[in-house]
């Protein structure tokens, strides 16, 4: 009997072991199974490959001016056509997908590293601390976001690199906040009351217990965050004060491009298409990701 017994539990054992699907296998199988999450992530793909081989595929340099060749129209010569300059379209927008993906994914970075720092020492230490970087961001939040970043921009100097460091700074607040209510959440958890019993420092309980259990939203809100920036970029660049020429950013091609709106209507065509590509990429994208990572939307 006791033989038997041991047959049927080893038995047992091994059908759990083989119905059991890893969580990490599983988030991605639900993604894949998530038709417009693919189409997001292939277009997102599309552009950084883009990005990637752009001296490859570009036929000519994105600050090459040929005067004689200035407003054309799409032909076999210039796929895209050319600028008031002579320039080459498709060109400027294969690098420029270097210029948007650069400043998305670092701006995000930045806003993600601050935004969780201080969210998970506001929702740990609560009290006076909590008080004091919650009204920050209730001050950062009270300005519209893009007018934030003008008088960023506007104190530092019009350039890439400031519109850059603008838009990491008007994310801080989101990724903060929402990394402060989750905190709130899991450090009531009894998991952490036991570590703190046993008398385990708090760097440890922030690093080994918390930090991982709250990162899931932040990974969704970047994605998502990381197309708005983009559009934040695009939106500074348009208003002179993002990229400078001759430097091929989509925002700036389309300020370029406006007072030949009737004359040479692919000049803002193009640009506009491709920042709407690569925004719908990654909303799509974020979207898939959050019904994988976010419990409330699954079934």
């Amino acid at each position: 009997m006791a033989e038997l017994a041991k047959n049927a539990a080893d038995i047992s054992i091994r059908t759990v072991e083989e119905k059991y699907t890893p969580p990490w296998k599983e988030a991605v199988q639900s993604f894949y199974k998530n038709r417009l999450a693919l189409v997001g992530l292939i277009i997102v793909l599309f552009f950084i490959i883009l990005a990637i081989i752009a001296p490859v595929i570009a036929p000519y340099s994105f600050k090459e001016q040929v005067l004689t060749d200035r407003m054309q129209a799409p032909s076999s010569k210039h796929w895209f056509g050319t600028d008031d300059f002579g320039r080459d379209i498709y060109s400027r927008i294969v690098y420029g997908a270097r210029i948007s993906l650069w400043v998305g994914f670092f701006s995000v970075l930045g806003s993600v590293v601050i935004g969780t720092l201080l969210g998970i020492i506001a929702g740990y230490y609560g009290r006076w601390v909590d008080t004091i970087i919650s009204r920050i961001f209730d001050i950062m939040l009270a300005f519209p976001s893009i007018l934030l970043a003008i008088a960023v921009v506007s104190i530092l100097g019009p350039s890439l690199q400031n519109a850059l460091i603008a838009i990491a700074v008007i994310n801080i607040p989101n990724f903060g906040r929402l990394v402060r209510s989750k905190v709130l959440s899991v450090k009531q958890e009894e998991y952490i009351m036991a570590a703190r019993a046993i008398g385990m420092r708090d760097t440890r309980i922030l690093l080994k217990h918390i930090l991982p259990n709250s990162i899931s939203p932040v990974i969704v809100q970047a994605t998502l965050a990381i197309a708005t920036a983009i559009i934040e970029a695009a939106a500074l660049g348009f208003l002179g004060m993002g990229a400078q020429a001759p430097t091929p950013e989509w925002g700036k091609m389309l300020a370029d491009s406006k007072n030949y709106i009737t004359q040479a209507p692919w000049t803002l065509f193009f640009p506009g298409i491709a920042i709407m590509l690569t925004v719908l990429g990654f909303n799509l994208m974020g979207d898939g990701l959050r019904d994988v990572l976010d419990p409330k939307m699954k079934n």
